[in-house]
């Protein structure tokens, strides 16, 4: 998303500029990949998150905003009276087609932040990674200044939902990635893998996701061997293991206890013949992940030798999958029931916010009487501290009973939702 130039910036930020006598709300737009190609969101993508902080927090109409972009999906969360409208608007300026996007109201968008940060929006349901997403989102938005009381509640309870959900139920246990689910195996087979040798084949990115995956295992040794060895050396490196020439695997396959093997390669790596030719001590567990494979299935036959290819782990994440979808249910009883509590409380939040104003213009009264009378009867005679005290407490206890009972009814009505019982208080005292 480019910046557009200052005149269409003016024509934008007079959209925000209709007078509304809306309450402002929170207004979203979606662009992710359930609806919108790759390709779509590569081109949407701002290249500076601040930047997009900064334009829409400059328009006429918004109060505050917050923007997440990932490899997956576009956010812009706003607030304003003409949330939906300024958000068309902002689109259409960044060029960005309207049928790639989704916009969102109120308490939807409330809706798709909570269900965000569970996962249950996510490529892969459940996944971690988002709710970190989420967090540097909303950090980044407080350093520019964009985040006022309405966003800060809404993504600090989206983070704390996230983090509920995890701990309350399944929704992230399983592997469901072809390279974590060889992991797991690896650990059920082994009964753990603490104090294990693991080599893995392959440096690329699945390599490389099962590499990581092994590094939070507290293994012995890791090895890492690649064609390119400079890959194997990258990503040894940050796992703190060993990159070994791949020339040189057959000589590390007796010293490990698990071989994980990922590569690109249209041939086998590891044959039968190359296998009978090392002596083996101790049993050893192969996993092939790669297509086309990268051990020759006879190598199974071979005493001590237990190997395992992608077709068992498709069986293992397919069930883990299911036991993710069938979790996303409680999940999404917890969206709903964290979902009403933050509407109770931003409704306790606007009637505040009247109830504060009302005291404030009342207290000016208070204050602009309470001097008249001092004055008045400091012109007839000596006026102590103790008279200005009780002619104090006096005017304060009127201000106190007066109100109390509006601002009960103030509290009350917008529990139920009343918005525009809370509107009407505000025109008849112009608050």
């Amino acid at each position: 998303m480019t910046r557009p130039p200052l005149a269409e910036r003016k024509k934008l930020k007079s959209v925000g500029a209709v007078i509304s006598d809306a309450m402002p709300e929170i207004s979203s737009m979606s662009i992710t990949h359930k609806w919108a190609s790759i390709e779509d969101i590569e081109r949407a993508r701002a290249e500076n998150l601040k930047d997009v902080l900064e334009e829409l927090h400059s328009l006429d109409g918004v109060d505050e905003c917050v923007a997440l972009q990932t490899c997956n999906r576009i956010e812009i969360y706003i607030v304003s009276s003409n949330g939906n409208l300024l958000l068309r608007e902002y689109s259409k300026r960044k060029n960005i087609p309207e049928n790639i996007i989704r916009f969102h109201g109120h308490e939807e968008s409330l809706r798709h932040l909570f269900r965000l940060a569970t996962g249950l929006e996510s490529m892969v349901i459940g996944e971690d990674q988002i709710l970190g997403q989420i967090k540097d989102a909303f950090s980044v938005a407080k350093q520019v200044g964009t985040v006022g009381k309405i966003l800060d509640m809404a993504f600090s309870k989206a983070i704390s939902v996230g983090k509920r959900a995890r701990t309350e139920t399944n929704i992230n246990v399983g592997a469901v990635s072809i390279g974590s689910a060889a992991v797991d195996l690896a650990e059920q087979i082994l009964g753990g893998l603490e104090g294990k040798t693991v080599t893995v084949i392959g440096a690329g990115e699945m390599g490389s996701l099962v590499a990581r995956a092994l590094s939070q295992r507290n293994l012995h040794t890791i090895f890492v061997s690649s064609r390119t060895h400079e890959h194997a050396l990258e990503l040894a490196r940050e796992l703190d293991g060993k990159a070994i020439y791949f020339e040189e695997i057959m000589d590390y396959i007796p010293q490990s206890d698990v071989i994980i093997s990922a590569t690109a390669a249209p041939h086998f790596i590891i044959t039968t013949k190359m296998m009978q030719g090392i002596k083996l001590d101790k049993k050893i567990l192969l996993i092939d992940i790669a297509a086309p494979r990268d051990i020759e299935e006879s190598v199974a036959e071979i005493p001590n030798i237990e190997l395992h290819n992608i077709d068992s782990l498709r069986s293992i994440r397919d069930a883990n999958l299911e036991k993710r979808k069938a979790e996303a249910k409680k999940v999404e009883r917890i969206v709903e029931e964290e979902l009403k509590l933050l509407e109770k409380s931003y409704k306790q939040q606007r009637a505040d916010g009247v109830i504060s104003s009302l005291y404030s213009q009342v207290e000016k009264i208070r204050i602009q009487e309470r001097e008249k009378a001092i004055n008045r009867l400091r012109s007839i005679g000596e006026l102590g501290e103790d008279q200005i005290e009780i002619i104090d407490d006096l005017t304060n206890s009127l201000v106190n009973k007066i109100l109390a009972q509006p601002t009960k009814s103030l509290r009350e009505e917008a529990e139920n939702g009343k918005e525009d019982f809370l509107q009407s208080i505000s025109k008849l005292f112009r608050l």
